[in-house]
């Protein structure tokens, strides 16, 4: 059975957790600001605004016209079949698979004396990029 038909989740429960998750990323980047080194906190709002922005954009494209919403769209926010459902998780499997590997040479270069900001910010692009390329070949071959 299709569960493209799904109910739609009543508006006021999905607002006030998108409330409450902002003002805790409002929170936690204010501590940062005020106690983190650098511009960490800055940085963590503006990563923060563009994925929930980012976030947003999805949820709005899957709900108004699931039809021309992406597979990620629609498995991303829930709203779509078995197949979306199913390739995401196959792809978070994945990636989590290659999460400890990857965490991994990310500690031996760090005890090998790489800059520990660097190192971070390349683990976090190499497993979005995994992801990523999870995703699409899932998707393809399913």
């Amino acid at each position: 059975m299709s569960t493209d038909g799904r109910t739609h989740k009543p508006t006021p429960p999905i607002v006030g957790g998108a409330l409450a998750v902002l003002a805790l990323v409002i929170a936690t980047g204010l501590l940062l600001r005020e106690h983190a080194p650098g511009n960490m906190g800055s940085g963590f709002l503006v990563g923060a605004a563009v994925a929930m922005l980012g976030g947003a954009v999805m949820w709005w494209r899957a709900t108004r016209s699931p039809g021309r919403a992406s597979t990620f769209e629609r498995a991303w926010t829930q709203t779509g079949d078995e197949r979306d459902d199913a390739v995401l998780t196959r792809a978070l499997a994945v990636l989590g698979l290659l999460a400890v590997p990857l965490t991994g040479v990310a500690a031996i270069a760090i005890g090998l004396g790489a800059a520990v900001e660097m190192v971070l910010a390349l683990l976090l692009a190499a497993e979005v990029a995994v992801g990523a390329i999870a995703f699409v070949v899932v998707a393809r071959r399913s």
